[in-house]
């Protein structure tokens, strides 16, 4: 693997003293806001990692390199990049290093790379998931196949709201992957904290998450998990608020002919402008919110030996 990875410095050492490490995705820079915004939070994302205790990996692929740890300069230059770059899932990772080409990872390709790196924890905004009217489209985001065999937790405020939340919690669970809502009974909604959606498990410290993902891996059980974080009370946004610029968005997309992996960028780039921009802002304080979370997580499962289960 290290003829196509290169790890940071910084990961390296914490990995081999046992620190915790918190993957952080690198499409939220490229596809998820504008420049400079999207560079100002992305080291401001990183900043929170490193203040609760865990050290920040943010994963991209550099000209044709895979990279876990990015450098300021590195992450400028993706942020000014922007949609140009290209939007990798698993699919695409042997295409972008064989051309040596720039990539922005999605969930499930930071997920990939992660696991290579023997990243455990990764904080994001929200999961890929089921599209609506799939039933005809047949879009389902990658991420959920990726949660279901690649064994990284992923951090989130839910699916984004775009999704079909439903139809996107009935796959993960065929696929045996657990959904626990931190704190919550329900699957928060992204820009908002609840859902009707009943979560499988409820967990309500760090401590309960990191032991059942020790001992879900000290099993060789595969995959990873979804811990579902709500967004900050403060910065949550009146669902119907939320709903109406969604079906807007929608509508726009199917009159425009926008679908695959062009769909999701467009619509909460369309839900921010319907929203005046304060979709953005809460978009922004829900990842803040998850780097805390992962970072408590990471903490806390780098310190579960095996003999609390004895």
């Amino acid at each position: 693997m290290p003829q196509f990875l290169d790890i940071a410095a910084e990961v390296q050492q914490a990995l081999r003293d046992n620190k915790p490490v918190v993957a952080l995705e690198s499409t939220i820079i490229s596809h998820g806001m504008p420049y400079p915004q999207n560079v100002a939070t992305a080291l401001q994302v990183e900043a929170e990692v490193r203040a609760h205790g865990a050290v920040p990996a943010t994963i991209a692929i550099i000209d044709g390199r895979l990279k876990a740890g990015l450098s300021a300069q590195e992450i400028e230059a993706l942020g000014q990049r922007g949609r140009d770059a290209i939007k990798v899932s698993r699919r695409d990772i042997p295409f972008v290093i064989a051309a040596k080409q720039m990539g922005a990872t999605t969930v499930a390709s930071t997920m990939i790379v992660a696991a290579m790196a023997g990243i455990k924890i990764f904080a994001t905004g929200g999961i890929g998931g089921v599209h609506r009217n799939a039933q005809q489209s047949f879009d389902i985001s990658a991420d959920l196949q990726e949660l279901s065999q690649t064994p990284v937790a992923v951090v989130c405020a839910g699916a984004k709201s775009i999704l079909d939340l439903r139809l996107t919690l009935e796959y993960l669970e065929t696929h045996g992957v657990p959904v626990v809502g931190y704190q919550s009974d329900t699957l928060p909604a992204f820009f908002t904290r609840e859902s009707e959606f009943p979560v499988d498990y409820r967990l309500d410290t760090p401590l309960s998450i990191a032991r059942v993902l020790h001992a879900k891996w000290a099993m060789g059980l595969k995959g990873g998990m979804v811990i579902a974080n709500p967004i900050p009370d403060s910065f949550a946004m009146p669902r119907a608020l939320i709903d109406g610029a969604i079906q807007q968005a929608l509508g726009e997309a199917t009159a425009q002919g926008i679908g695959g992996k062009e769909s999701t960028p467009f619509l909460l780039a369309r839900v921010c402008e319907l929203t005046g921009g304060d979709s953005l802002a809460a978009n922004i304080q829900l990842v803040l919110n998850n780097a805390r979370l992962a970072a408590a997580v990471g903490i806390e499962l780098n310190g579960v030996t095996a003999k609390e289960f004895i």
